[in-house]
């Protein structure tokens, strides 16, 4: 069986297969394909409220694109979810719909409480019964959930992202919004607080700090890798640090949303699992279409051969 997961962000657009193997209690995603293509609608929605015409034409040129990749792999089964800039855009609608009529795909606009879910997908395996507070950072909005004792006690979106403050568009009153909702964790019922950081601004920082898979990275590494980086030139951030173009000038304000969020909380220290939106779509699809309640997400990557799989336990 093959699945794919096509996740519209603010800032990229990512298009991935998997191939999902049975091996005894266990199930294998072994990834087939992988493209990240930095087409940053966010640029437009978060300065005009709308997508450009140059924007909405590539956008269908990669839909197009992507719809020959499903066909070429016969995948089974796709989602393709739609986030922050494509929900606050004037003409996302209209977008959603010409896609479904002159490409033949449906493209799901998906609400910040979705997103969320979806993610808590690929990082619920990697979390203990501890406390912890998960932390999501897109281009156009935040994602925060409160875990303890094995379960989701609350969440909470806010429109805070790396590409809206690049663009100067986020507000104080978010800001104090979102400070409010982290300051309210009862920290004498549920203790001390472990950050979980996905996205791949935090990815970036982890990789930097030369942190282990698996270990947490410490706030003042965190801290010092960002001072690091807004230290260094665009050049230098895409040449000597190897990142994308859209990666190197929305990393530093995306890492200031980490350190604030982990500040607020009083937490020392970040998890990091290599997951994302989109392992929590093809988790879903997987359950969806074998009627599972819930599968285990294993990363065991060999980053060395860059290979990518995912081992799951059955429920």
């Amino acid at each position: 069986m093959k699945l794919a997961a096509i996740d519209i962000g603010s800032n990229a657009i990512r298009f991935q297969v998997s191939s999902i193997m049975e091996h005894h209690d266990r199930i294998m995603f072994k990834k087939l394909e992988y493209v990240r293509f930095p087409l940053r609608l966010g640029h437009d929605v978060f300065t005009t409220n709308r997508i450009s015409d140059a924007s909405v034409l590539r956008f269908k040129k990669l839909m197009r694109a992507f719809k020959l990749l499903l066909e070429l792999y016969e995948v089974d089964d796709f989602m393709i979810c739609a986030t922050s800039a494509m929900r606050e855009s004037q003409n996302g609608a209209a977008l959603v719909k010409e896609v479904f009529d002159e490409v033949g795909i449906q493209i799901h606009v998906i609400d910040g409480d979705l997103e969320a879910a979806l993610i808590n997908k690929a990082i619920d395996s990697y979390l203990t019964r501890k406390t912890y507070l998960h932390i999501d950072v897109g281009g156009g909005s935040t994602e925060l959930n409160l875990f303890a004792g094995g379960k989701k006690i609350k969440t909470k979106s806010f429109k805070i992202g790396s590409v809206r403050m690049l663009e100067h568009r986020d507000s104080p009153a978010m800001w104090k919004k979102m400070e409010k909702w982290v300051n309210e964790i009862d920290h004498r019922k549920y203790g001390k607080v472990t950050a979980v950081g996905t996205g791949g601004n935090i990815s970036k920082i982890f990789e930097l700090a030369q942190v282990k898979p698996g270990k947490t990275m410490s706030i003042s590494q965190v801290r010092a890798i960002r001072k690091r980086i807004a230290a260094t030139s665009m050049e230098d951030r895409i040449y000597e640090l190897q990142m994308n173009p859209d990666r190197a000038d929305v990393i530093v304000p995306a890492g200031e949303i980490y350190l604030k969020v982990m500040e607020w909380a009083g937490s020392t220290q970040i998890l990091v699992p290599e997951v994302g939106l989109k392992d929590g779509i093809l988790l879903h699809l997987y359950e969806t279409t074998h009627k599972k309640s819930k599968v285990e997400f294993f990363n065991t990557e060999d980053q060395s051969k860059g290979k990518k799989s995912f081992w799951l336990k059955d429920h």
